[in-house]
């Protein structure tokens, strides 16, 4: 059987990510929505598609009707919840990026929608499809740390990444785009809420943003990385992004649409000094959850750190698991025996193979070979608890009411 799929949003996830893995995993892109012409007709061509099939805004898309077994919504943060309504209206199981939403009561509706449709949403929650967070589970599962008790968490963004993404980037400021904990930790939130089996019942954080600010710039620090005296600055454009491999993200989010680098340096927003004040999302947050059954969680996401990879502990009552992401690193501590195992795990690929992996687990539900990766309700609790944690840093403590 033939997938064919629509793609709502040509970024870099949409196209460059979902698309692209859709096609290889067999299934075939139809149609495309984007509102940039030079993106559309570059994504167009590498489906081998004509301008029929593609539409620079969803209104026109949608007045087809149902056009295909499926649809990808990889649109801006805040422009999700609309089309995936209209989406399910009109039957189409669709594939969502995260996160969802920016309002908490948008959760609601959503579910509402989904509840009144012959489709089905799954949110792009690819951890739980990497094969060394599925592989902490089936540790978990296996008895051998006996009950869990708690868990720690850490987001290690990168200083790059961060000033890449929630400084120059689309993330920079929230509205419109999702808060910092949200648009970055909701995978990790997620991963907490698998863990647990239980949903979250009370959340506090602590952050702020610490250090992209203009009090903070060196002096003598021009607006531009490419007309700036200073030297040895860690956030530097010109270190950044010339050394990287130009066909991957994060030069490809650059270069869309034909730009070159240099012009994308000199005039683009990713060449923006980053303490210029552009920019409102915290640099580093702690979250703590505790969960239904007493489980807790602590979650760290921070800017300040030298890779961009998540560290876990797994605390029970019989053992202890720690895992090392980028490293495809785990280990399990037996307190009953004093032994150590040591696992090692494939983690080649984006997300550590987890955008793959989430790919072809939702090819398998649309071919009917499964069900559902992750149910819509499930998926929903990392946002309740990324809300209820503040988009500011939020501090205090907020008990979830469950409709």
């Amino acid at each position: 059987m033939t997938v064919t799929v629509a793609i709502l949003g040509c970024g870099n996830r949409g196209a460059d990510v979902y698309a692209r893995h859709l096609a290889a995993q067999g299934a075939r892109v139809t149609h495309l929505v984007d509102p940039r012409p030079a993106r559309l007709g570059e994504v167009a061509a590498r489906h081998g598609l004509g301008p029929e099939a593609c539409f620079l805004d969803a209104d026109a898309f949608f007045a087809l009707g149902r056009v295909a077994d499926a649809l990808v919504i990889a649109t801006p943060d805040h422009a999700h919840v609309g089309p995936c309504v209209r989406a399910l209206g009109l039957g189409y199981d669709v594939l969502l990026e995260k996160p969802i939403c920016l309002e908490e009561a948008e959760l609601d509706r959503l579910l509402a929608a989904e509840a009144a449709s012959g489709g089905r949403v799954t949110v792009c929650h690819v951890l739980r499809a990497t094969p060394f967070f599925r592989r902490v589970r089936e540790v978990l599962d296996s008895g051998r740390l006996g009950r869990l008790v708690g868990m720690q968490h850490a987001e290690n963004v990168a200083y790059w990444h961060y000033a890449h993404s929630f400084v120059r980037g689309n993330w920079a400021q929230s509205p419109p785009a999702a808060p910092f904990v949200l648009a970055k930790s909701g995978h990790d939130l997620d991963l907490l809420r698998w863990f647990a089996g239980a949903s979250p019942v009370r959340v506090s954080s602590e952050g702020s943003l610490f250090h992209f600010r203009p009090e903070e710039a060196p002096p003598g620090a021009s607006d531009r990385c490419v007309t700036c005296p200073v030297v040895e600055c860690p956030y530097d454009a010109r270190r950044i992004y010339p050394t990287r491999d130009p066909e991957r993200w994060p030069v490809t989010v650059l270069t869309a649409g034909g730009i070159s680098l240099a012009d994308a340096l000199a005039s683009g927003p990713y060449g923006r000094c980053v303490y210029g004040g552009g920019n409102d999302v915290v640099d580093h947050q702690a979250v703590t959850v505790v969960f239904e059954g007493g489980v807790t969680a602590g979650l760290t996401v921070s800017a300040f750190t030298h890779n961009n990879t998540r560290t876990l502990k797994l605390l029970g009552t019989h053992g202890e698991l720690r895992g090392h992401l980028d490293r495809g690193e785990i280990e399990v501590h037996d307190f009953r025996t004093d032994g150590v195992e040591l696992l090692a795990v494939d983690v080649s690929g984006n997300h550590g193979g987890g955008d793959t992996a989430l790919v072809a687990a939702w090819l398998a539900f649309l071919r009917g070979e499964a069900g559902v990766p992750t149910p819509l309700a499930e998926s929903l609790d990392s946002h309740r608890m990324a809300f209820a944690a503040g988009g500011d840093g939020g501090t205090g403590v907020r008990r979830l009411v469950r409709s």
